[in-house]
């Protein structure tokens, strides 16, 4: 993914803007891989609350670095029903960077509820509850070296 962007990009100057907190490894290791001039920034956002169901979206902009007039790319652990990166996207749009792009580690099959697509996947998974490399269950296995299927019995074990 990261030859993809580094493609698209060449030596131009890039923004990275992050998700928080799923994306974070991602973002470590994809930024060792990206030759260009790049700054970090983060941003919060989430409709996940400590279970495998999404609620309500909330989004935190103010640890943002000034994205105006600038290449920006959007990075998030996993592309799910599509309706945190959209939110995200339109939040930075707002600021008026030159470009914005996005890209996602995991894109979930079957489940998207937008009309939109990330513009680099990493991977295609089918429609199960990953955790590890950064994603997590109720904040537990974000630091798992590898994807794993959180089963329904370990779902019911934990919340009981």
């Amino acid at each position: 993914m990261a030859d993809a962007i580094a493609a698209q990009y060449g030596d131009r100057p890039l923004t990275i803007v992050a998700i928080m907190t799923g994306s974070l490894v991602l973002l470590a290791d994809m930024i060792r891989h990206l030759k260009m001039p790049l700054r970090v920034s983060l941003i919060q956002a989430s409709s996940y609350r400590g279970g495998t169901e999404s609620g309500a979206l909330w989004i935190r902009d103010d640890m943002m670095l000034d994205v105006s007039d600038r290449d920006v790319l959007v990075v998030d652990d996993i592309f799910d029903t599509g309706k945190t990166l959209q939110a995200v996207l339109r939040c930075i749009g707002e600021m008026q960077p030159r470009s914005t792009a996005s890209a996602v580690l995991l894109r979930k099959e079957g489940r998207q509820e937008v009309e939109m697509e990330p513009d680099f996947v990493a991977f295609s998974i089918p429609d199960e509850f990953v955790v590890g490399y950064g994603l997590d269950y109720q904040d537990l296995y974000r630091n798992l070296p590898f994807l794993a299927v959180l089963e329904p019995e370990e779902i019911s074990a934990e919340t009981a």
